[in-house]
């Protein structure tokens, strides 16, 4: 399936949703819902002395906790995928853990690690592994068994059978659970951050609406939804680099 010229459908996208924002705020006329406008010139005015430093942090934090679940959830999908003991040992765990919602996990999470930066990247880090392990377990065997035997016919060792079979099969559907786990762990970020912290768009967002400033949080809003747009854009290109045969 190709699809070319993403970076047109995100432009397009964000024009229906200002045109959507503005008729509702014409409409309503109520200080709640202010005009796109206005918000957008408050945010320029704003954004560096008051929003960059938020959003620094929550950038910070989203990042730290996926790069944790793929350096652990990758090689655990794949050796869970590729050894049948591994996966009868580890699949009882995954799927008793895995439907536990995990922001229900926060409060014991901040007992554990205390409410600074560790329990913020730590919720991330929970969100995102299982679908990361699930995934990539999932990509791995569904690879014929035939695709391994010219490897193993000329005596391939496992760490080039990981390179030039598991990593390229599992890493569509790796690509894609991320995507889908990147959502959920920008709204459990902004939980969290409304805990415990003087920093990250949770935090910046909630404040601006205890003291009624709805430019502010509607500005705050539109800085976390930008984080989420820049890391699925960035998911998009890993993909088109990465899998590039699904795009001929």
């Amino acid at each position: 399936m190709k699809r070319k010229g993403s970076g047109v459908w995100y432009i397009y996208g964000a024009l229906i949703f200002l045109a959507l924002w503005q008729a509702v705020a014409s409409w309503l006329q109520l200080p709640i819902i202010p005009s796109p406008g206005v918000v957008l010139v408050n945010l320029f005015h704003i954004f560096l002395p008051q929003i960059a430093i938020h959003g620094f942090y929550s950038m910070w934090r989203i990042v730290a906790g996926v790069l944790l679940a793929v350096m652990i959830g990758i090689p655990l999908g794949l050796c869970m995928g590729y050894f049948s003991k591994w996966d009868r040992l580890l699949s009882p765990l995954i799927y008793l853990t895995y439907p536990i919602p995990k922001i229900a996990l926060l409060p014991v999470v901040m007992l554990l690690f205390g409410l600074d930066e560790l329990s913020k990247i730590l919720m991330i880090f929970l969100i995102v592994v299982f679908q990361v392990i699930v995934a990539v377990r999932d990509g791995v065997k569904g690879i014929p068994k035939e695709t391994y035997y010219p490897l193993y016919s000329l005596g391939a060792s496992f760490l080039e059978i990981f390179r030039e079979i598991l990593i390229p099969a599992s890493m569509p559907k790796f690509l894609t659970a991320l995507r889908v786990a990147m959502a959920t762990a920008v709204s459990v970020l902004f939980f969290t951050e409304t805990f415990g912290t003087q920093y990250g768009m949770g935090y910046f967002i909630m404040d601006a609406w205890l003291r009624v400033n709805y430019l502010e949080m509607y500005s705050g809003i539109i800085v976390l939804s930008m984080i989420g747009l820049i890391l699925f854009g960035m998911i998009d290109y890993l993909e088109r680099k990465l899998c590039s045969w699904q795009y001929k």
